[in-house]
């Protein structure tokens, strides 16, 4: 009976250590992720009086914003973008990271060129592609022969955005995907070689099954980012821009609207509707999981 007390008390002292070392944690998710998202969800009901004062008014943000044909164009064109840059994006870098984990020399280096674009800052990349895409002296448009005008023509402003977007991410996705490579036992792929397989057969019947876990986490990390992109295109074009309509996402869009115009209200509900657009996807992605994510073979 003695025996049992004690170990109760090491368990209960154990747990309580738990706690003490995740409390710093979850104290702060709780003040800077969960409180602030609640007072969005209240600020989108009401009117911003200035001074952090508000006056509720029920859905009449919400009533605006769906009947804002501004507010659905930066929807369809967040949407737009994240077809343009996370299938294109998670498919180069499964490439590179095959590439990486093949044997080579410097391969070291060569990680490390990948993963130099993350750690750039975002406005200075965002300065050397706007001159990379400079209609007038672009460097893009002198080895193309051309004079189209990437930024600022609608028709091309997103997908100019698109690749820096792709650019920037490839190396930290791709270093992901070789983590999840260099996991697969070497052991399957020589058994397959015994049966005859090539390389080919490989990657579909061992290489792809094997890293979709990996793929899986990468594919809704990149499809969050690219649902919440607002500094590219924020440091890549500016009010003036004849473009920007037909460029700004939805977070961009809450930028001019809750700091420009100072409808705060108004942002919060499109913070609210892109949370919202967020959860189904992440949603419908876990669903769609059980098809094609293989976590045993």
């Amino acid at each position: 009976m003695k025996n049992k007390i004690k170990l109760s008390a090491a368990a209960r002292r154990e747990e309580n250590w738990g706690w003490f070392m995740v409390a710093p944690t979850i104290i702060g998710l709780v003040v800077l992720n969960l409180w602030p998202f609640v007072q969005t969800v209240y600020a989108s009901f009401c009117e911003h009086l200035g001074f952090g004062h508000y006056k509720f008014i029920g859905l009449k943000n919400y009533v605006d914003m769906f009947g804002n044909t501004e507010f659905w164009k930066a929807t369809w064109n967040t949407i737009f973008f994240c077809i343009l840059t996370v299938p294109v994006g998670v498919i180069l870098a499964l490439f590179v990271a095959m590439l990486l984990n093949a044997k080579v020399k410097f391969k070291g280096g060569f990680r490390t060129l990948f993963f130099l674009p993350l750690v750039c800052a975002p406005a200075a990349v965002a300065m050397v592609w706007r001159w990379i895409f400079n209609g007038e002296y672009g460097i893009l448009n002198q080895m193309l022969g051309a004079k189209i005008q990437w930024i600022t023509d609608p028709k091309t402003a997103v997908i100019a955005v698109a690749i820096v977007s792709v650019w920037s991410s490839i190396g930290y996705d791709a270093v992901l995907l070789l983590a999840g490579l260099q996991n697969i036992p070497k052991t399957l792929y020589e058994a397959n070689s015994i049966d005859g397989a090539g390389k080919v057969r490989q990657f579909f019947t061992i290489t792809l099954p094997m890293v979709s876990p990996t793929m899986f986490s990468v594919l809704i990390m990149r499809l969050m980012a690219s649902m919440k992109v607002y500094d590219l295109i924020y440091m890549m074009a500016d009010e003036t821009n004849p473009a920007l309509t037909d460029m700004q996402s939805l977070m961009y869009l809450f930028y001019r609207s809750s700091f420009v115009a100072g409808e705060r209200g108004y942002g919060s509900a499109i913070v609210v509707w892109t949370v919202g657009l967020i959860l189904l996807v992440t949603l419908i992605q876990f669903w769609g999981q059980k098809k094609w994510v293989t976590y045993d073979i």
